[in-house]
């Protein structure tokens, strides 16, 4: 047998005794490539019961959006509303609720999940002028002076709430002489917040 048949069989030969020699170490041979990089510790955007039933609390179940990756998504919240409040007181406590919530910074494990928020405290909700039309939101910051994360974070949950009509829209405007706006939330805003503004119209033109 020549020296190049030789250096061939005992290559051969070590292949399976390398298998063996790991088999008794508890690690199992593959042919495939492995990477051993650290695992995600939570899914993103996505919280386990407890952390939810952690958010509960005594009053009126609402929903809010934040912001995740760059989505918004809904997170459970609950906001106080007195008994036997007339419609209109309540949906102005309501309101005002909701941006409350959206002005509180996210839980330990919503951080974790990746939850944040763009809307800042001190915004507050006043009743429409004369003029105005009746479902109309006055805020202490006027929407264009929002950035466009928090504006659709505001507009997503007021649409979707006792806040507005429920038609998937809500009309807001500023501390200024403005013409309150109709804005919406749609598919696209929720999907791409940063880059994609609520559509709006002159609501005083309705």
């Amino acid at each position: 047998m020549t020296t190049t048949r030789l250096t061939a069989a005992s290559r051969l030969l070590a292949v399976p005794a390398l298998a063996v020699l790991l088999a008794g170490c508890g690690i199992r041979a593959t042919e495939v490539p492995t990477n051993f990089g650290p695992a995600p510790s939570r899914v993103q955007c996505s919280l386990s019961e407890s952390d939810v039933s952690t958010q509960a609390a005594q009053g009126l179940p609402v929903q809010v959006f934040l912001l995740c990756g760059s989505s918004l998504v809904t997170v459970d919240r609950t906001v106080r509303v007195p008994e036997g409040a007339a419609d209109s007181e309540r949906r102005m406590l309501v309101a005002q609720g909701l941006l409350d919530q959206l002005a509180t910074p996210p839980s330990t494990a919503e951080k974790e999940a990746g939850y944040s928020t763009d809307v800042r405290g001190g915004i507050t909700a006043g009743r429409p002028r004369p003029g105005d039309p009746e479902d109309t939101l006055r805020l202490s910051t006027a929407p264009a002076g929002l950035t466009s994360y928090a504006l659709a974070q505001i507009v997503c949950t007021f649409s979707d709430s006792a806040a507005a009509e429920g038609d998937g829209s809500v009309v807001l405007g500023g501390p200024g002489a403005e013409s309150p706006r109709r804005y919406e939330c749609t598919d696209e805003v929720r999907a791409r917040p940063g880059s994609t503004e609520p559509p709006s119209k002159d609501a005083a033109a309705e």
